[in-house]
């Protein structure tokens, strides 16, 4: 179970890490004013601008899932699978 867990962790870190590089890029208009949660800015968009946002949304959501998949999806359909085999969860 451990290493389901640190395969998540990083997962976690590394999208993680991605989308506060690109939401400080593109969304800090100010350093006085909202910071990375700032609305996606509108205008003069050009199309490296238009993938990063894209990018920067795709690692939020890379994170959030790929955390839980590894985390909870994965250690309990193991204890589910084990549980309908009838392995016992000590192996003897």
């Amino acid at each position: 179970m451990a290493d389901e867990f640190a395969k998540g962790f990083t997962i976690f870190i590394s999208a993680g890490l991605a989308w506060m590089t690109l939401a400080g890029w593109y969304n800090t208009p100010s350093f006085e004013g909202t910071q990375l949660l700032a609305p996606n800015p509108t205008s003069g968009l050009t199309v490296y601008t238009q993938v990063g946002l894209v990018v920067k949304e795709a690692m939020l959501w890379f994170a959030i899932l790929g955390f839980l998949t590894f985390v909870v999806v994965i250690p309990i359909a193991r204890k589910a699978r084990d549980a309908y085999v009838g392995a016992p969860e000590i192996p003897e």
